[in-house]
């Protein structure tokens, strides 16, 4: 049976689009499950169900429902970069499946929940990356397709609040540092290396002590997701004010793929130079002035 509504080159239907975000929920169940899916198998059966749309188009889809997924607040599969032109139909459906999909939300809570360890790295040749290039903004309409829906995961807020994982990320990058500074001949420096918010609590505003290679002060703040680089992640009201008011010496450390191939991105100066900030909640005081 193949679906001959599609038109190339016109929009897709709503069956083009509910058999593409099938085939990748099927695919993001397996990945959850410590599974690799074969992703060539899966849109090669996939092109042959909807033969309007050619491999490049279904790969574009997959990655526009990443996108959808990012702000539904659900982890993506791995290899599909979100890409954020998607037609509202798309949000819809994907809506549709995560509510109906108990599998995934019962593999998808293990995995966020999931205790973490720190991997043991030979070298951090690789280790750090380019920033991510993406043109996503959550104050765009299509965000607002999102939050007006009853639909709501908080799978990324969940993994967010896995203190193993938050832990595991910090000792890592104390690793790193200490690594770089004695790479520099910075050996003393290296010594009063700081786990503070370990010593001191998270109120601090940054996790981490550092030093450049001059002795210069580097705050770092760690934020660290099993999933892909553009994976969207939390910050605290103080963390964002002590980013604007140390600019010069504060860094936020992305720590990504961490339970696979654990690499990062660096994000100097503050946090509201760098990402979009969306208010995902908010506290609520009364006035004072009520009868």
């Amino acid at each position: 049976m193949t679906i001959d509504d599609g038109v190339t080159g016109s929009p897709w239907t709503e069956a083009e689009v509910e058999a593409t975000v099938s085939t990748y929920f099927q695919m993001l169940r397996m990945q959850e499950m410590g599974q690799r899916p074969n992703k060539a198998e899966h849109n090669r059966k996939l092109q042959q169900l909807m033969p309007a749309r050619n491999l490049q188009a279904i790969e574009y889809k997959h990655r526009n429902i990443s996108a959808v997924l990012n702000l539904y607040g659900a982890q993506t599969l791995s290899g599909y970069k979100p890409l954020p032109n998607f037609q509202r139909l798309l949000v819809d459906v994907v809506g549709r499946a995560l509510e109906r999909d108990r599998i995934l939300d019962e593999v998808a809570i293990r995995s966020v929940e999931t205790p973490a360890e720190l991997p043991l790295l030979d070298d951090f040749q690789d280790f750090v990356v380019e920033v991510p290039r993406t043109n996503i903004s959550v104050n765009d309409q299509r965000a607002e397709w999102v939050r007006r829906t009853p639909i709501k995961r908080d799978y990324l807020e969940r993994e967010s609040r896995n203190r193993s994982l938050g832990l595991a990320g910090e000792l890592l990058v104390m690793e790193f540092e200490a690594r770089r500074l004695h790479e520099l001949g910075a050996k003393a420096l290296a010594n009063r290396i700081e786990h503070v918010s370990r010593d001191k609590g998270d109120g601090t505003g940054y996790d981490i002590l550092s030093f450049d290679g001059d002795g210069r002060e580097r705050f770092i703040e760690v934020k660290t997701t099993a999933y892909v680089a553009e994976t969207p992640f939390f910050v605290s009201p103080n963390e964002v004010g002590f980013s604007s008011e140390q600019a010069d010496k504060f860094h936020l450390y992305r720590l990504f793929s961490f339970r696979r191939k654990p690499q990062m991105f660096i994000l100097p100066g503050p946090v509201a130079a760098n990402c979009t900030l969306d208010p995902v909640s908010y506290r609520a005081t009364l006035l004072g002035n009520n009868p």
